[in-house]
């Protein structure tokens, strides 16, 4: 079922090509498996089998809706039939950002296509022209994207360096190049290039 597996960019992506959606018992549901529940493509955030008493085995699911981006509970019974999603998964460049609007290119063939805002999410402030991102694709729809687990990016705006200031210390506003606000350490300085985790928005160390 997998076809393959690349690293782009300090992304592991799966691709997943020309498979056809599939059932199975929901006593075989992983975490990262997407699933279509009610029409909609969802992903398996976490899970856990659940015997209470003497009643028959369940699993408490906790899913992403890829569509709308929500979250929700649901708890399968281990003789239901859950259907595992068809996905694709392309690279695609940000080209510009026009309103509410992202223009992006897929990097195979060229195509350019456009997601608003609400679909990616709180992504869409890490976007910057010259990116490449995964989209994942259902349907023949991009439904949403990966980024790379670290991005490199300058400061642009922090309170100066304190004499005091270590390794150690406390940490303080910075303001990124892209505009996202992030804590760094009182050591870092304006011009500095730092590396973050786009995904949890932390700092994570000074870009070498």
């Amino acid at each position: 079922m997998l076809a393959s597996e690349t690293d782009r960019g300090g992304l592991t992506v799966n691709l997943y090509l020309g498979l056809i959606d599939m059932a199975m018992p929901a006593t075989q549901i992983r975490r990262g498996m997407v699933l279509v529940f009610e029409g909609d493509p969802c992903r398996v955030v976490e899970f856990r089998h659940h015997t209470p008493g003497n009643l028959r085995a369940m699993v408490q699911a906790k899913l992403k809706n890829l569509r709308t981006g929500s979250n929700f509970e649901h708890r399968f019974r281990a003789a239901d039939s859950i259907e595992k999603a068809s996905m694709e998964t392309h690279e695609l460049e940000f080209l510009y950002q026009g309103g509410d609007t992202y223009h992006f290119m897929n990097t195979e063939n060229y195509d350019q296509l456009e997601m608003d805002e609400e679909m990616l999410g709180d992504n869409a402030q890490w976007m910057q022209p010259g990116m490449k991102i995964v989209a994942e694709y259902y349907n023949g729809r991009p439904i949403g994207i990966q980024l790379p687990n670290t991005l490199t990016l300058e400061v642009v705006d922090t309170a100066p360096v304190m004499k005091s200031a270590t390794k150690t210390a406390s940490t303080k506003p910075a303001k990124l190049e892209n505009g996202v606000t992030v804590n760094v350490p009182e050591f870092v300085s304006t011009g500095e290039k730092v590396r973050v985790n786009p995904t949890t928005g932390e700092y994570m160390d000074r870009a070498k």
